[in-house]
């Protein structure tokens, strides 16, 4: 794989970023440091076992072409790509910030990508360990997959939901799933140590609260229509439904439940149905129909409509960047979410314009903290674009395979 530099990546944030993690979790420092036998005192904070901590986020991108089944990993800190076991046929690549899972029809294949982050609150561990392929879970549909630090649970169009033990994925093993009782409309949310669902009511969904045995424990009195889309932020588990979105939240140990509606009549085929956001930000995007986007404020619960040209993708990292779109002239373009009003446009980008890959996935926006990155399938290219300076490409990573499904790891 060749890397080219349009201009060397500044240092100036990983500096920064040492610079605060050393005051924030000044004893730990030693990220070589092993614990003494017999002393639990001297296990470093933050220490995991085959895991190292760095003083600044590990990026990595997941790629796949399901009609070669080539699976990489692309290592953004170091350049250098990793092959893992082929895929073939998946329709999906999601990931939880470590793990990503590529759903087949009659199966979810598991990859360690091999970075994540633990947030604090305070301040964030980073840490990168080896990529590995775990294995394939069975399961009788295409599964989506949604994790909190204890469990990932996989949700299958039949409804089922199995979990998975997080802490064995972990060790590389492939655990067993558990299968809960019941079938749900939608997709199961872990969250605060339990599980979102909704039931079927006659074509409208019914919010319900699971415990992790499947048992219900609460119904917060919300209902959802249609409820597909969601994402986790800071502030709650935003669902999206027919009119608007749900956020959910845990407050002194019981649920509740929001209403964000659009505030006007939305067509069915301009619905916020699929989310993008960077993690950690409490802004969203989804597209509006072709040629608009949502911007979703969870913050201040408030809805825009941004007026866009024919939409393939969006994303924004919120707070007060850009909304990055990239249409179907194959360029990325920038818009002021405030005003709606076109910012910069990149040169066209993709090989094949703005058309999905071989009629089929589309290429995506990954959005982080500094960074943007946008793959080019039929051009076998991921363009590394840093949105804070003009849309300007940084990087462009040229690839052995096409990258038509794309998911980061180490936010």
């Amino acid at each position: 794989m060749t890397v080219r530099r349009n201009v060397t990546p500044p240092a100036a944030a990983a500096l920064i970023l040492t610079a605060l993690l050393a005051v924030s979790c000044a004893p730990d420092r030693n990220t070589d440091a092993r614990p003494a036998a017999g002393d639990a005192s001297a296990t470093p904070h933050g220490y995991v076992e085959g895991a190292r901590e760095a003083a600044e986020q590990q990026s990595r991108l997941l790629l796949n072409d399901p009609g070669t089944g080539d699976t990489r990993v692309l290592d953004l800190i170091t350049g250098k790509t990793h092959r893992t076991d082929p895929v073939k046929g998946a329709d999906r690549l999601e990931t939880d910030g470590r793990f990503g899972f590529l759903s087949t029809p009659d199966s979810t294949h598991v990859l360690d990508g091999g970075s994540w982050m633990v947030d604090h609150g305070d301040h964030i561990h980073y840490y990168s360990a080896a990529v590995r392929d775990v294995g394939r879970l069975p399961t009788d549909t295409a599964a989506q997959v949604r994790s909190d630090a204890a469990v990932s649970a996989a949700t299958g169009t039949n409804g089922r939901v199995s979990l998975l033990d997080r802490a064995k994925l972990e060790k590389g093993a492939l655990p067993s799933p558990r299968t809960l009782p019941g079938a749900y409309t939608g997709v199961a949310v872990p969250h605060e140590e339990h599980l979102l669902a909704f039931t079927d009511e006659g074509g409208t969904g019914r919010l319900v609260v699971l415990d992790r045995e499947g048992q219900r424990v609460a119904e917060p009195r919300a209902t959802c229509r249609t409820p597909r889309g969601d994402a986790v932020t800071r502030r709650g588990v935003v669902i999206g439904c027919a009119d608007g979105a749900l956020l959910v939240r845990a407050e002194g140990g019981s649920f509740t439940a929001e209403e964000i509606p659009y505030g006007r009549d939305v067509p069915e085929e301009e619905r916020a149905t699929a989310f993008r956001h960077r993690p950690g930000s409490d802004t969203l995007t989804a597209p509006a129909g072709d040629r608009a986007v949502w911007v979703l404020d969870v913050t201040d619960k408030t809805w825009k409509r941004v007026e866009t040209g024919p939409v393939v993708a969006a994303n924004t990292a919120g707070e007060g960047s850009p909304l990055l779109v990239l249409e179907s002239d194959g360029a990325l373009h920038g818009y002021d979410i405030a005003t709606g009003e076109p910012t910069r446009r990149t040169r066209p980008l993709l090989t094949g314009g703005g058309r999905t890959a071989d009629g089929g996935s589309a290429p995506v926006i990954e959005v982080d903290r500094s960074r943007a990155y946008v793959n080019d399938p039929d051009g076998k290219r991921v363009f590394e674009i840093d949105y804070n300076d003009g849309l300007r490409t940084a990087r462009t990573f040229d690839l052995d395979a096409k990258p038509v499904l794309m998911a980061e790891t180490g936010r």
